[in-house]
């Protein structure tokens, strides 16, 4: 299994998501600035990912803070955290992190600053770890809604690449796997940046696990063929209620599969519920550049100056989500009872 982040010697080392799946190459971010960057730019993405990797960006920024006590540290610290929250705004996990950072942060002001900056970076590798091992946890929990012989959709990529390892709806898949079971994975190529085609694909092939690349208009035509038993995507944020943000044209695929009596599961973990929000109708949904939808690439393939629209994510309204996966549990409708439950018997999450 390859590593989406790292921490190497004060270094943050990322698999550049942008050169998938012609080229595997790193990048060594050495300063938070440089963090900041890659997750706006693409080179890291997932909800969990950005998590963990903006929580590693805040203890590399914490280590270059010329500070004599707290309250000057303090505010050099906000300040930085101010940068990386800048970076995404839909992918609730970015926030849950810089949170659990000012947190202990706070909790650790009585320590000397060489001691609290190596208690943030603590706290940002025990970020990565738990990540892991959550992401296991819920596979092994999702794994059980997979049949033997399954054919499975995905949409948009949320496997060790959306992760710090190992992935959540991906996770679910390679733990059915792992099980003895036999599945095969239908990838939506996911325009506009092609997560299913470059990332998705190239993890399940990596792996040795079954794959066949689908174009995203191509989902109906297999479900009424009778090709498809079941639909398991990742999530950026899940309100209160269940409401479901994930990458743009997850909430067709979810339409799709209602129409057609298909299941459609969602594996996140806790970090990524935001019970703050009442419904989906409150998440904000990042807008990008229209490059990315006027380009393939370097090629330009639609007319110079048109009107272009991109939103990144899209919401899925919870009536059309049969579970949620997490490292504690399946989650059933419904949604707004069960998630204020296991939050409820589950440590609180960090304030965001």
């Amino acid at each position: 299994m390859f590593a989406t982040v790292e921490y190497v010697d004060g270094v943050v080392r990322l698999i550049d998501q942008r050169r998938l799946p012609s080229e595997e190459v790193f990048v060594d971010c050495r300063d938070y600035q440089a963090v900041a960057e890659a997750i706006r730019t693409l080179a890291v993405r997932g909800a969990p990912a950005i998590g963990v990797t903006a929580a590693l960006g805040l203890a590399v920024g914490a280590r270059t803070i010329g500070a004599e006590g707290f309250d000057q540290f303090w505010t050099r610290f906000t300040e930085i955290c101010d940068v990386m929250a800048a970076t995404r705004p839909t992918a609730v996990n970015l926030f849950w992190a810089i949170a659990r950072m000012k947190a202990c942060a706070q909790a650790q002001r009585h320590l000397s600053i060489a001691d609290l900056k190596a208690r943030l970076e603590q706290e940002a590798l025990g970020i990565l770890a738990e990540d892991i091992a959550n992401n296991r946890r819920m596979g092994l929990h999702g794994q059980a809604l997979i049949a033997d012989q399954a054919r499975i959709l995905t949409h948009c990529n949320a496997g060790a690449l959306a992760t710090a390892g190992y992935g959540t709806a991906l996770g679910v898949i390679r733990a059915a796997v792992e099980q003895g079971k036999h599945v095969q994975v239908f990838a939506d190529e996911t325009r506009p940046v092609l997560q299913g085609a470059r990332l998705t694909a190239w993890e399940l092939h990596k792996d040795g696990i079954p794959v066949t690349l689908i174009a995203d208009n191509m989902a109906a035509s297999l479900m009424r063929r009778g090709m498809i038993d079941v639909v398991i995507v990742g999530a950026d944020r899940i309100a209160a209620n269940g409401d479901v943000a994930n990458k743009i044209g997850t909430y067709g695929v979810a339409l799709l599969a209602h129409a057609h009596g298909i299941p459609f599961y969602v594996a996140a973990p806790l970090s990524t519920l935001d019970i703050a929000l009442p419904s989906g109708d409150h998440i904000p949904i990042e807008e990008r550049q229209p490059d990315e939808v006027t380009h393939l690439g370097d090629r330009q393939i639609a007319p110079t100056g048109i009107t272009v629209l991109n939103p990144a994510f899209d919401v899925t309204p919870h009536a059309y989500v049969q579970a949620i996966i997490t490292e504690v549990g399946v989650l059933r409708p419904p949604f707004d009872q069960s998630i204020a439950q296991v939050l409820k018997d589950t440590a609180p999450p960090i304030p965001v």
